[in-house]
């Protein structure tokens, strides 16, 4: 998130740590906007805030005219911040995943050419039976994989026409938030040959002005289930590889 608070801070760190994969997490939705709110007044408010409602945002970026150049002109900044940080840009991904959005995912193929994009998140999560709870959340979940279908299928295709490449599998939206140890340890031996994202939201401690959307995520359960014991062994159990998007 190339414009939110602690960017910097991040980007130090990551520079710190030269084997770590790098993303730009695009911000269309629900943050900050990297361009002047006079620049793109269609897109957020006056404290260059992105809307937090995904339909009518989505709804003015497909139909409105204005709002589809500002778009780009911001995705474009975002881009180009991320270049300035002059880290080694592994993928690229949406905030609330607002690139499933036809003219969002459009737009980052389309610039992200001209910043080496190699690689895209992919947010299609095939219901798991281990970690599903009752048959009523078995439900909710095959309804929304299945909504989502038919873009998951056209984000690939775009993707292999232009060979960008994608993870094969993720593991975490269904749960975001939530991705304790238990889950982890359930989801690990279901890791198959290809690239799979493990989705999480790690951190050491919560921290003020947390996300509503966000008020009730385990940030310091998943933190720890990424470095438990348990999680170390699955990984050498299964022969996982840990890697980025391109390697």
């Amino acid at each position: 998130m190339v414009s939110a608070p602690a960017a910097e801070d991040a980007v130090n760190r990551a520079k710190s740590l030269p084997d770590l994969k790098v993303g730009l997490h695009l911000v269309l939705s629900n943050g900050n906007a990297t361009l002047p709110a006079a620049d793109i007044p269609a897109l957020v408010d006056n404290n260059g805030q992105f809307s937090a409602n995904q339909v009518s945002s989505g709804i003015k970026m497909f139909f409105n005219a204005e709002a589809k150049y500002q778009l780009e002109k911001e995705i474009r900044a975002q881009f180009e911040a991320f270049k300035a940080t002059g880290l080694t840009l592994d993928h690229v991904n949406a905030h609330n995943h607002m690139h499933l959005h036809p003219t969002v995912f459009s737009l980052i193929l389309t610039i992200g050419s001209e910043y080496g994009i190699s690689a895209i998140r992919i947010p299609n999560e095939v219901p798991l039976e281990s970690i599903i709870e009752d048959k009523k959340d078995k439900l909710k979940r095959c309804v929304q994989w299945l909504f989502f279908k038919p873009f998951i299928s056209n984000m690939k295709k775009q993707c292999d026409i232009r060979n960008i490449n994608y993870n094969d599998k993720i593991y975490g939206l269904y749960d975001s938030g939530h991705m304790n140890i238990d889950k982890l340890i359930r989801i690990l031996p279901h890791i198959e040959d290809g690239v799979t994202e493990i989705y999480v939201h790690p951190a050491t401690e919560r921290w003020d002005d947390i996300d509503p959307a966000a008020n009730d995520y385990e940030f310091e359960a998943e933190y720890k289930a990424l470095i438990h014991a348990r999680t170390k062994r699955a990984i050498e159990k299964f022969d996982i590889t840990l890697s980025g998007f391109n390697s």
